[in-house]
């Protein structure tokens, strides 16, 4: 499966974006979806996961109350909105899926996109 991250931008501190993951290829099998990203010279850490149902999600403490993920299989398209978007969430964005839900495991991850660009400005 190709996954594909749009969305990412310029806002300014307090502002909303959504981000965009759109799954093309073997969209028939069922994927969990988790965002990942990546601040300069900083590890890789997670943000949120999705199952395919949509039914369970799961957060990074630093994002919760301000992001929300959910999916519309219809489309093969995960979504990410954050809000009250702080300087720190500064980093590029990067959804992952894979074929059983494993959470915040970013190592178990099958497939990842390229990555899309989050700048808040203070």
């Amino acid at each position: 499966v190709q996954l594909q991250a749009s969305g990412g931008g310029l806002v300014q501190a307090g502002g909303s974006l959504r981000l965009s993951c759109a799954a093309s290829g073997r969209t028939r099998s069922r994927y969990a979806t988790g965002w990942f990203r990546q601040a300069p010279g900083k590890e890789r850490e997670f943000v949120a996961a999705i199952s395919w149902s949509g039914y369970t999600t799961n957060y990074a403490d630093s994002v919760k109350g301000r992001f929300t993920i959910s999916r519309d299989n219809a489309k093969n398209t995960v979504y990410l909105q954050m809000n009250s978007l702080k300087p720190e969430d500064t980093a590029v964005y990067y959804c992952a899926a894979v074929s059983r839900w494993v959470g915040d495991s970013a190592h178990e991850y099958d497939y990842w996109g390229q990555g899309t660009l989050v700048t808040v400005s203070s």
